[in-house]
């Protein structure tokens, strides 16, 4: 599966010119040009990194950044002509994972997210999540909490394990029967609602203060941990 990055730049010219060096290295791109459209594009694509301008219409790369971040670690790199050292600071402080200035070179880019791609997915090859007193290891499919075992279906540790491989990442019933039932599932969504309200059954000595599954209204669930 092709690597999805998604670029958010007004400037078509620049957009155009980073898409063509992303395909020519093997990423699928989806580009957006309007600050008001980024959270439902990214909601609907599920990027692995998106490449974040700060000038925008209608909304800034600061304000969506810092909405992404509720939601979502996806890796974000921000593209802007601030120069300042404050405005970097405080792009890496919301949780921007790298700070390109304008103007650029496009290989220069496309180095720059091979490398946050990289760290991602060091970060992802580690087998054992914990989360607080909860560990989910999810090469040996165990889920401890206070180092006892919780005891799961096969469907619903799925669930558990996808949802703890994205923390704080909001997926609709649809994506989460697309990755865990199928294309071919024909049942109600309602299943997805049930696995939920089990599994929060099984984590109930989980303190919430270390993170809960959240239902968010509208939109669908999201493993929400507390991040330092």
């Amino acid at each position: 599966m092709l690597l999805r990055i998604l670029v958010v730049e007004d400037e078509h010219a620049i957009s155009r010119v980073l898409k063509a060096y992303l395909q020519r290295v093997g990423y699928e791109v989806v580009q957006v040009y309007d600050g008001d459209d980024v959270l439902k594009e990214f909601r609907e694509c599920y990027p692995d990194l998106i490449l974040l301008d700060v000038m925008l219409p209608n909304k800034d790369g600061w304000q969506i950044l810092k909405e992404i971040r509720t939601e979502s670690n996806c890796p974000v790199i921000m593209l802007t002509a601030l120069g300042d050292v404050n405005d970097r600071l405080e792009g890496l402080k919301i949780g921007a994972d790298d700070y390109i200035i304008k103007p650029f070179v496009a290989d220069e880019v496309v180095a720059r997210v091979k490398a946050v791609l990289r760290r991602s997915q060091a970060d992802s090859d580690n087998p054992v999540k914990r989360f607080g007193c909860l560990e989910i290891n999810l090469k040996a499919h165990q889920v401890m909490v206070n180092k006892k075992n919780i005891a799961l279906t096969p469907r619903d540790l799925s669930v558990l394990l996808f949802l703890a491989e994205h923390p704080n990442q909001t997926f609709t019933r649809e994506q989460l029967i697309e990755h865990i039932w199928g294309w071919d599932y024909d049942g109600s969504d309602r299943a997805v609602d049930l696995a939920i309200k089990r599994i929060r059954k099984a984590l109930q000595d989980w303190p919430s203060t270390e993170g809960k599954i959240k239902t968010l209204r509208g939109l669908g669930y999201q493993f929400s941990v507390y991040q330092k």
